[in-house]
């Protein structure tokens, strides 16, 4: 005879039960916010060498001057600066050096067609672990000009001074 006090478990056969992923920021562009127009937003991986990568987990990296260039339908993080680990030896990496993003064809098609366009450029937001793996967010994004700047810093203060009305009373 079977025991029937055992229990089932909630998933199917064979299947592990679904992990959060958490999101845990390296880095973020915040000159990029303020001076492009965002438009569509990507998630990309990162081709990282071993030495990158201990020295992004220690929350080293910047994306603040990087922008983005496609070669032969491959999509290139430019200009990012991840400094070579402390305790790296002589096979330590440039900290300039140009990073493969890992993005899907199809996403590469409409970044391309996108890019053709006047005015718009690939620009790296934040450099993030998800997981274990490191990831990188990039957006089409159009250059603002001056005085849409000014009319956004006018918004935000107008905002700042209402929260804080809002709090007095």
């Amino acid at each position: 005879m079977k025991n029937q006090d055992t229990k089932q478990s909630p998933t199917k056969r064979g299947e592990s039960p679904a992990k959060e992923k958490k999101e845990k920021i390296i880095t973020i562009n915040k000159k990029a916010f303020h001076d492009y127009e965002i438009f569509n937003k990507y998630e990309a991986g990162l081709a990282l060498l071993g030495t990158e990568l201990k020295t992004l987990r220690q929350q080293k990296g910047s994306v603040s001057e990087a922008y983005c260039r496609i070669k032969d339908k491959e999509v290139w993080l430019v200009n990012s600066n991840i400094p070579e680990y402390r305790y790296g030896t002589t096979s330590n990496h440039s900290p300039l050096r140009e990073r493969k993003l890992l993005l899907h064809k199809n996403e590469i098609r409409k970044i391309i067609s996108k890019l053709q366009e006047k005015g718009y450029s690939l620009i790296p937001l934040k450099l993030y672990f998800s997981g274990s793996k490191v990831k990188a967010e990039v957006a089409l994004a159009r250059g603002k000009r001056q005085y849409d700047k000014r009319e956004a810093i006018k918004k935000e203060e107008m905002k700042r001074q209402l929260k804080r009305v809002k709090q007095s009373y």
